[in-house]
């Protein structure tokens, strides 16, 4: 039976605690973990609560979307980390730099120089992840695997930071073992970051060695 003396935990304390049991399974640092809260589609007031309860890392699908939203809340309050989680257009390279602390969605030769030279304009190096096609999917963004050598040589050639790769498996199936070959291709490739894992499935990536997990739906509920 339920204690009604004990409160439900919020949904950020339920997430922190299963990335707690999931690091401990794995034999890994908590610290070691960056929960990127991806705040798309969701205003300020669904935001708030998360940063009042010491959340610091946010993540954005469109840069248009956290220049409506964003510098307000980082006037307001600071230390704030925010992520680009989904796809960029090169022509928005500039404006993504200018906000972003880091791009997870680098998958193309154009984006790579688009960003280079917005990096050089600005004086912002941004940490990148090279998203990775990890299911050879046609209609998913991402960097075929057979052409990521080149491309990790392309951003390095540009003086890129790219800091890890990053991938989302395909819906509806096992996702571990997409979560296992990015932790191969990064390691292989030399690169300590792995951008994987969403609410559905970022124990199952913790466990294949994520060090930075992308979750929204466990903690903002449905998309607004």
């Amino acid at each position: 039976m339920n204690d009604p003396a004990i409160a439900p935990q919020s949904p950020l304390a339920e997430v922190q605690a299963r990335i707690a049991q999931a690091a401990k399974i794995a034999q890994r640092r908590v610290d070691d973990i960056t929960l990127i809260a991806v705040s798309k589609t969701h205003g300020a007031e669904a935001i708030l609560p998360l940063i009042e309860a010491g959340q610091r890392a946010f993540g954005e699908n469109r840069v248009q979307e956290a220049q409506a939203k964003w510098p307000a809340l980082r006037e307001e309050h600071g230390n704030l980390a925010l992520h680009l989680v989904g796809q960029l257009q090169s022509n928005k390279a500039e404006d993504a730099v200018a906000l972003f602390d880091c791009i997870h969605s680098v998958d193309r030769p154009s984006l790579v120089a688009a960003l280079a030279k917005a990096m050089d304009k600005t004086g912002r190096r941004v940490p990148c992840f090279v998203q990775v096609n990890i299911g050879a999917e046609e209609q998913k963004g991402g960097c075929d695997i057979a052409a990521l050598p080149a491309l990790l040589a392309e951003a390095r050639s540009a003086d890129l930071p790219v800091i890890g790769l990053m991938c989302v498996p395909p819906a509806g199936i096992e996702a571990a073992p997409f979560f296992a070959l990015l932790d191969k291709l990064a390691r292989d490739h030399g690169l300590a970051g792995r951008s994987m894992g969403m609410s559905d499935d970022f124990e199952t990536a913790i466990m294949l060695g994520a060090t930075h997990i992308r979750v929204g739906s466990a903690l903002f509920g449905a998309r607004g």
